[in-house]
């Protein structure tokens, strides 16, 4: 279970980045890319273990990671020994089921203007 500080901090993380530009005037299914992708989520193996901590605990973590990667690709490709690496995986798998979520991103097709990006980010904001 994702712990609502845990879910909070990838969700500000989007909206942040969100605000910041990223994503406008690019093709809606790259959005994921420019938010989760280009730049790490946390970075410093000490932080990246307290947010494990504090979030859905390291093991539960690897196993998500595994089970996405499985599903996904047919191997493992993350180093689960590195806990920045565990983290910026973890947020990227929650940052893309967030987004799979968003019924405005859904409704987009084509190019993200500035009013598909506010009512995004309004929706990640409720």
């Amino acid at each position: 279970m994702i712990t609502t500080t845990i879910e909070s901090s990838i969700r500000e993380h989007a909206i942040d980045k969100l605000k910041d530009g990223i994503g406008l005037d690019q093709h809606d299914s790259d959005l994921h890319h420019h938010l989760f992708n280009e730049d790490y989520f946390i970075i410093g193996y000490y932080q990246a273990e307290e947010w494990l901590k504090a979030g859905p605990g390291i093991f539960n973590a690897i196993e998500y990671i595994k089970q996405y990667e499985m599903d996904n690709f047919g191997e493992v490709h993350t180093d689960l020994s590195s806990s920045e690496s565990v983290v910026n995986m973890y947020a990227y798998i929650r940052g893309e089921e967030l987004l799979l979520e968003s019924n405005n991103l859904n409704r987009c097709n084509g190019m993200l203007d500035q009013e598909d990006i506010d009512s995004i980010i309004e929706e990640l904001e409720e």
